[in-house]
């Protein structure tokens, strides 16, 4: 499959009728990415960034009849099913970078605080979205309109995803028996938290780790793994322990390939005092506790890379954006522009930059970006 981004935006499904297609899709979507790379937040930014760059976007596609009015954008935007467009953001994203065994694809879910709509009583918008924490990459999100229904987008966002070979981690909404399925079907590990949504399996692992615990693990056949972060005035210990028993389970066959469960504890000191975190899991992984203890923090890169970026770069939580499929839309945009952020070198040849650092060098300076369109 190409990765060229634009044969990607050609494909998707145009909502409007043949007499209202002054101006064509792939033309309003390229438009609308190149801004929210450059930090466009709104229709009207968008279109100044569009009229200011007019020459070199056409060095993309012909924009014979200009750029569209902000009005325009709006309403292809609103009009624009989100599925289709996430579909597409999926599809160009997986073809740019290919999961690897073992790599730990995390997902989960965020609410666009300010994108609800009380006159027509419309709730903000909640978006499940999956981060490969290796290759620093949003694959794909699903919008849902409240986060019950997590447990009904998870599967939709799934099936966007090739996750083969790969661990999916999931927080404790995500752990069901049909998920679990699911993840194995299509070829992938999961470790699912186990909370108290599922109170008879999260009391069944409370009690085993805690008797366990209390005899010193005698007899009970399981591996273990201790690291130490120190910095910004605190020390945390976290500990994983992996057990391959699975007999005090109530009905363990009803998770498909469930093959260990695991404890961790995260132990917090900041100056005198301490705090204790003990967290649960269920896994297909057996073996080593320091890969599953790894992977389980390797899940909070979906918060720090992804919803807090999306948050403080993008500013995603402040915008007012509300119309039908625009919130669940320029949430889409807002990815695009962050894998492009994230991906390509600035123009010293620095990848490792932060996106907000990036974003400001191509506000400055637009010939550098041409080369984060024409390698994809």
């Amino acid at each position: 499959m190409s990765s060229d981004l634009i044969s990607h935006l050609s494909v998707i499904k145009d909502p409007r009728a043949d007499k209202n297609k002054l101006y064509p899709l792939e033309e309003i979507l390229l438009l609308c990415i190149c801004a929210v790379v450059s930090g466009a937040d709104g229709w009207a930014s968008i279109a100044d960034f569009g009229r200011d760059k007019l020459d070199w976007l056409r060095q993309f596609l012909p924009y014979d009849h200009g750029i569209p009015s902000e009005d325009c954008l709006g309403w292809v935007m609103a009009r624009l099913p989100a599925h289709t467009f996430q579909e597409a953001f999926a599809a160009w994203t997986q073809a740019v970078a290919q999961i690897q065994d073992g790599d730990v694809v995390a997902i989960d879910g965020k609410r666009l605080r300010r994108s609800h709509d009380r006159r027509n009583g419309r709730a903000a918008l909640h978006v499940v979205s999956a981060w490969a924490n290796e290759q620093q990459l949003a694959l794909g999100q699903v919008a849902t309109t409240e986060k019950s229904n997590e447990i009904t987008a998870i599967p939709e966002l799934l099936r966007l995803l090739e996750i083969r070979g790969a661990i999916v981690t999931l927080d404790a909404m995500g752990c069901q028996t049909a998920i679990a399925e699911q993840v194995v079907s299509q070829g992938a590990d999961y470790i699912l938290a186990v909370k108290d949504n599922q109170p008879t399996l999260y009391e069944a692992l409370r009690d085993y780790f805690t008797t366990a615990h209390g005899g010193g693990f005698a007899g009970v056949p399981m591996t273990y793994y201790e690291e130490t972060d120190t910095g910004h005035g605190r020390c945390e210990v976290r500990r994983c322990w992996l057990v391959e028993d699975l007999r005090t389970l109530p009905d363990p066959t009803q998770w498909s390939g469930l093959r260990s469960i695991v404890w961790v504890q995260a132990e917090r000191h900041v100056g005198d005092q301490v705090s204790r975190e003990d967290r649960y899991y269920i896994t297909t992984l057996s073996g080593s506790a320091q890969a599953v203890g790894r992977a389980v923090r390797s899940h909070w890169g979906i918060e720090n890379q992804l919803h807090w970026v999306l948050d403080v770069t993008f500013r995603e939580d402040d915008s007012r954006i509300r119309c039908n499929h625009s919130p669940a839309n320029f949430n889409t945009l807002r990815q695009f522009a962050l894998n492009l952020l994230k991906r390509h070198p600035d123009r010293r040849n620095v990848v490792t930059r932060s996106a907000k650092l990036k974003m400001r060098i191509i506000h400055v300076d637009w010939r550098s970006v041409e080369s984060y369109y024409s390698c994809y």
